[in-house]
């Protein structure tokens, strides 16, 4: 034990001397209340540790919406659904506490994941330190019998009855954030914001959200009952929300961003190629053109200009698609998740950078030149976002 205990000390030590190489630790005009808060007790006592820990915080939405969280979210979702292989509960709990740890406030998961296991595990997990962190979830696809039917529901009952469930499972008193998670075609958003409004007042919720909607559609919700925050995909493979006008929308409403899948699936982590064999019981990629052998084949090449990027500045090309969504914006705030402590290190780590806006533009215009190749969903799962 003590052996290991060597390694992992080690490990992390060679991490951050590897990260911190090529970042200059000084912080970019108008980011430092970003990137960096007042360090608390607790934060100060660790500062001669060798681990990654979070110090930064983001505000998601204003005024009566406004909601504090760690600058950098976890995606709890692929701890044991859609993404093949992973640890036994007891190894995602100690990861999971691991994060809490080292500074994440924000950890995201839904009802439709599993069904329903990864709201029990997240319950598992960290319910003991509620008041401290933050455990959002979803509604809108329907759930019969703890499996998904493909269809979505979130009619004014659906939506109290899910509330309730999920907050059994999360082990809250309130949930500190609901996300619709795709529209329902039968019920307008005006309804939806309006039973969630009443959830609010009752203090069942605090905070609400909705995923992969169009401007029209917020504007509609965020009218009857102010939104905290929109989460949709959004990576340097796919731009959509700058093109749709939705980062526009939250701009001009004061509503926060949460782009989920910040690495697109894992893919900008160099990790994943077209000889990766995914988990056909267990693995959502597999039915997505993106993620084809002969698309991903093309698609390296993206990876390998972040590689490139990265390489004069320290940085791995997971850090440099996190750190890129960063600086987009103060009011966004990607959630990468993991099984794994050394990505986990790796995430947070992206933190510590401080390029210069014409870097990151030099970037986004290396990228844009590489033609993506695939669809981000089949045509199934098209038709259900953008609404």
């Amino acid at each position: 034990m003590e052996e290991n205990n060597k390694m992992n000390i080690s490990r992390r030590g060679f991490l951050k001397t590897a990260a911190l190489a090529g970042a200059a630790l000084t912080l970019p005009t108008g980011l430092s209340k970003v990137f960096a808060a007042e360090p608390n007790q607790a934060e100060s006592s660790r500062s001669n540790s060798d681990v990654a820990h979070i110090t930064g915080h983001r505000v998601l939405g204003t005024g009566a919406a406004a909601f504090e969280v760690s600058a950098l979210g976890f995606g709890v979702m692929g701890m044991n659904y859609n993404r093949s292989q992973h640890p036994d509960r007891k190894q995602s709990i100690r990861l999971l506490h691991e994060a809490v740890d080292r500074g994440v406030t924000l950890f995201d998961t839904g009802i439709i994941y599993g069904p329903l296991t990864n709201e029990n595990l997240a319950g598992e997990a960290l319910s003991e330190f509620k008041g401290k962190i933050n455990v959002t979830t979803k509604f809108g696809h329907e759930v019969i019998d703890g499996k998904g039917t493909g269809r979505q529901d979130s009619r004014p009952q659906t939506i109290r009855r899910y509330c309730e469930e999920s907050l059994r499972r999360l082990r809250l008193d309130s949930l500190p954030m609901f996300y619709q998670h795709r529209a329902d075609p039968k019920v307008s958003a005006e309804e939806v914001a309006s039973t969630i409004a009443d959830l609010i007042k009752e203090g069942k919720i605090q905070h609400w959200g909705m995923c992969e909607v169009s401007a029209e559609t917020i504007r509609k919700a965020h009218a009857v009952c102010p939104l905290t925050a929109i989460q949709s995909e959004y990576h340097l493979m796919h731009r959509l929300v700058e093109e749709n006008g939705v980062l526009d929308t939250c701009r001009e409403l004061g509503i926060g961003f949460v782009p989920y899948s910040p690495i697109n699936r894992g893919f900008l982590g160099g990790c994943i190629n077209e000889y990766t064999v995914f988990d056909p019981n267990n693995d959502n990629r597999q039915t997505l053109p993106r993620f084809q052998p002969e698309a991903m084949r093309t698609n390296t090449r993206i990876v390998n200009a972040l590689q490139a990027f990265g390489r004069t500045r320290g940085m791995t090309s997971a850090q440099v698609a996190l750190g890129w969504l960063l600086q987009k914006a103060p009011w966004i705030v990607p959630i990468p998740g993991t099984t794994k402590l050394s990505h986990l290190e790796e995430n947070l780590r992206t933190l510590e950078f401080s390029l210069s806006p014409e870097e990151w533009k030099e970037l986004e215009n290396t990228v844009a030149a590489i033609p993506v190749v695939g669809d981000r969903y089949n045509a199934e799962q098209q038709k259900q976002v953008g609404h």
